[in-house]
């Protein structure tokens, strides 16, 4: 027996592999570094302000950030429909707001009752009572979420295009107006919301803000390599396909319909954990959160930073926490108009958004910046790689 093959497997191992896992760390390190800079922000801006970490300025920036930290992971959860599915549909503040309201009902309504017949202790004896509720609130955030996806999807299964796009606008009215409805009021509160929500004392968000900001942060990170994952993974690249032409899809043997539920149910699942966190950040649930208005601002992030790339998201759902800021400081009630000028600027000189017009022109910006540096030098032509 010939020995010739008997290095072939090492060499592709370590001719591919590892240069491979090497791309996917230096992919994500940009990510990592924002990550660690969001950790240290709390303690070195005490450091300059003085003022605590749970008191005054500190904690005022870190309820923008907390914000900011849902607003990304919902406008991720969206570009899983729209980036990387291809699917339009005006009705993803439902799932967000369906999570929200079913976390802050459960711990406002349910959880008390309980808690006075029941009592969960550990063989310790310690009481866990508190901690089960909120875990069946979670829950129950993530079963009402995934039956609003079911809802979506199904829908989906006959229309595309602009029929489905005013079908999904449909019912995202139809569940905006139940959450308005004056026969739920004494659940949901109708048109005023549910507010005081009763937030475990250990994740109460004006209490332990620093708590929540560093529980709101894992939040936005780990959703972020969960997603990554699946955009990634064999499915994700069969949804990514799907986009870009069905008839080819199905004739290769794969049927849409099911990738697109797929699609819909993880977007829906992410959407409604982001809106029951944010119930527990606001301590309410409104109906505010089921309109369309706030489909809209999460489609504006995400076309902002760059549709496809979940980085993108993050970043738009930052500006836009940067602007909704400064901007009402800077403009007052005018900053709207303000932000519209800038947005369409953006969408004219960035058509794909930040990232995504980074990430598609790059090649032209370096190539742009070698012959800018060979001019620098007095090359008359730019050295090659």
């Amino acid at each position: 027996m010939s020995p010739v093959n008997s290095s072939k497997p090492k060499n592709r191992i370590t001719g591919l592999a590892a240069p491979h896992k090497l791309r996917g760390a230096k992919r994500e390190l940009g990510f990592l570094i924002f990550t660690a800079l969001l950790i240290a922000f709390p303690f070195v801006f005490n450091l300059f302000s003085g003022s605590g970490l749970n008191n005054g300025i500190t904690k005022f920036w870190e309820g923008q950030f907390i914000n900011f930290f849902i607003m990304a992971v919902f406008a991720m959860s969206y570009d899983l429909l729209i980036g990387y599915g291809g699917i339009l549909s005006f009705g993803h503040a439902a799932s967000f707001g369906g999570g929200a309201y079913a976390m802050a009902i459960l711990l406002t309504h349910w959880g008390p009752t309980f808690a006075d017949k029941y009592r969960v202790l550990t063989p310790g004896g310690k009481d866990m009572t508190g901690v089960v509720i909120f875990i069946i609130a979670v829950l129950g955030a993530v079963f009402v979420s995934l039956l609003i996806g079911l809802l979506f999807s199904a829908t989906s299964i006959r229309l595309k295009g602009v029929y489905f796009a005013m079908v999904t606008l449909a019912i995202a009215e139809a569940i905006h107006i139940l959450s308005k409805a004056t026969d739920f009021t004494k659940w949901t509160g109708a048109d005023e919301g549910l507010h005081g929500v009763l937030v475990p004392s250990w994740l109460n968000p004006t209490q332990n803000r620093l708590r929540f900001y560093f529980i709101a942060l894992a939040f936005m990170v780990i959703s972020y390599f969960l997603m990554r994952r699946i955009t990634n993974s064999p499915t994700g690249r069969v949804v990514s396909a799907n986009r870009e032409n069905e008839n080819r899809m199905r004739m290769i043997g794969f049927n849409p319909a099911t990738y697109r539920m797929v699609s819909f149910l993880t977007a829906s699942l992410f959407a409604g954990l982001a809106g029951a966190m944010y119930s527990m950040w606001n301590m309410s649930a409104t109906p505010s959160m089921t309109s369309t208005v706030t489909t809209i601002n999460i489609l504006i992030m995400v076309i902002l930073g760059g549709m496809g790339t979940l980085v993108g998201p993050i970043m738009g759902a930052g500006l836009m926490q940067f602007f909704s800021q400064f901007l009402y400081d800077w403009f007052g009630a005018r900053w709207p108009l303000v932000f519209g000028l800038i947005f369409i600027l953006i969408v004219l000189f960035l058509p794909y958004g930040i990232v995504g017009t980074w990430k598609l022109r790059r090649p032209q910006i370096k190539s742009g910046w070698q012959r800018f540096m060979a001019l620098l030098r007095g090359n008359k032509k730019p050295a090659k790689d």
